[in-house]
């Protein structure tokens, strides 16, 4: 007897996974990112700040993470912490224009269907992406 549907969809996404990690790690490199910061780059968009607390939400970490994180990302001049408006406590984080450039151009390297989904028809690859968000929007996130 095989294993639990479950335990194998699991297994081939892992795989799936880790065969795309030379691409994240290539982008990385040609970006001259971590593997990390080039993930909180592509988590924050364009003209929209968003709380240090947003961050750690999207990268599921734990908040004193992101702080290293995106001391990395400011000193490189990519991104800007800013007061909110509401609670001057709270840091809001804002896309730079030259992480605004570097965001897309990681697009460019992250966002593009690895190999084989081409054998996946427009109305499997909708049917897998709405599966996959229903997993995704399921899991827990860290507090």
């Amino acid at each position: 007897m095989g294993a639990d549907p479950g335990s194998e969809a699991w297994s081939a996404m892992r795989d799936l996974m880790m065969a795309q990690r030379g691409t994240m790690l290539a982008a990385a490199s040609e970006l001259d990112l971590s593997p990390p910061q080039l993930l909180a780059l592509r988590a924050l968009h364009p003209g929209e700040p968003a709380p240090m607390s947003a961050l750690a939400q999207v990268l599921r970490c734990d908040a004193s993470n992101v702080t290293g994180i995106v001391d990395r990302l400011e000193d490189r001049g990519l991104v800007q912490r800013r007061p909110a408006p509401h609670d001057r406590r709270v840091k809001h984080l804002v896309l730079t224009e030259r992480g605004e450039e570097l965001r897309r151009r990681a697009a460019a390297w992250l966002d593009a269907p690895p190999p084989g989904f081409e054998a996946l028809s427009a109305d499997e690859q909708r049917e897998l992406r709405d599966l996959l968000r229903k997993v995704a929007g399921a899991a827990p996130r860290p507090a």
